[in-house]
């Protein structure tokens, strides 16, 4: 019966291949190459070999042969046709260094081209195509910022949200529960030239260029049992025009309901006037969403809806017709309006 030869190993051959075999880090083909050398050292036939290991028998002759002839370095891939790696690891990672670790100097962010530049000062001569093809191949793209803010899960930050919520999921008896809050700044503007309705397979079309007719700013009040809103056009967003906004509540309130009003910590909301307009009124029970947590607040999302349904776009010839239109809307909402199904409860997880 035909076989080969068993293969002659080294003391120092056949450690180096057990290392390779029991390494984590070892590449799957390496550790496969040196798996094959070391069962054909012990006799074992290439069939077996190539089941055990999980290669063809051709491969495992392949391997084999390359052993025999060069040793270790047989074991090595050979090289491959085709143009050379022009930046080796060192150029790229010196690169993903400068983007990634270095300030870009006077400007905010840099270019391809000022990479380039910064590239060449450190001895590295790549082009700025290059340099995005690299980046671009990498997902790193230095050119994007995105905005965050995360509340901190504090102790403080827990008991003002669960209280807050608390309201939403088990409002008090004899009690109204408030979202108060402005929108500010909002723009009467009207395009300068006329837009074209929907066609099919074409959206609705304005153009970019328009007037500006002033700004408005709106009070807005929602009773989280009921879904309606009360609201009213603010000259001014300050204590003064914020308590009077809360003197129209408490007059169109019953008087033996409570009022339980949830504020964030907007400048009017804690200033000295208003605390002391709190004070002389026990019926009024104040309750303040943490700080970076306003959407803790249900009028924000009353806001949200209100932007899209009524701003978002719109024609307003001046502010009294943008004024006019959102208590138009307000009134139209509050005709069929229902509470927001709330199910976040603030509890912190164990």
């Amino acid at each position: 019966m035909w076989s080969v030869e068993p293969l002659l190993l080294s003391t120092e051959e056949r450690t180096e291949l057990e290392q390779r075999v029991r390494a984590e880090m070892t590449p799957h083909r390496d550790r496969q190459r040196a798996a094959v050398v070391l069962l054909a050292a012990d006799g074992a036939p290439g069939r077996r070999i190539a089941v055990e290991v999980g290669l063809s028998p051709q491969a495992v002759s392949k391997w084999r042969i390359r052993f025999r002839d060069f040793g270790l370095e047989g074991l090595e891939d050979a090289q491959r046709s085709g143009r050379p790696l022009v930046y080796g690891p060192i150029d790229r990672l010196v690169l993903m260094a400068k983007v990634t670790s270095e300030l870009p100097g006077l400007t905010a962010q840099r270019s391809h081209a000022e990479l380039h530049d910064a590239m060449a000062a450190a001895g590295i001569a790549i082009s700025a195509s290059q340099i995005g093809r690299i980046l671009a191949k990498q997902d790193v793209r230095p050119h994007k910022v995105e905005d965050w803010s995360s509340p901190k899960d504090t102790p403080e930050f827990s008991e003002l949200a669960a209280d807050v919520c608390g309201l939403y999921l088990s409002p008090p008896e004899n009690a109204v529960v408030l979202s108060i809050d402005e929108k500010t700044r909002i723009e009467g503007k009207s395009s300068k030239h006329s837009a074209t309705p929907v066609r099919p397979g074409r959206p609705a079309r304005s153009g970019f260029e328009y007037a500006r007719h002033g700004t408005a700013s709106l009070l807005s009040a929602f009773e989280g049992g009921t879904g309606t809103v009360t609201a009213t056009d603010a000259a001014r967003n300050d204590p003064a025009h914020f308590t009077a906004f809360l003197e129209e509540i408490e007059e169109k309130t019953d008087p033996d309901l409570a009022i339980h009003v949830v504020l964030d910590d907007g400048s009017s909301h804690i200033s000295k006037t208003t605390k002391a307009w709190f004070a002389l009124r026990p019926r009024f029970v104040v309750h303040h969403t943490p700080a970076h947590a306003s959407w803790l607040d249900q009028v924000e999302c009353f806001c949200s809806i209100l932007t899209r349904k009524a701003l978002r776009p719109g024609e307003f010839a001046s502010r009294q017709e943008l004024v006019a239109k959102l208590m138009l809307f307000i009134a139209h909402y509050s005709e069929s309006a229902a509470p927001f199904r709330w199910v976040y409860d603030a509890k912190m997880a164990v």
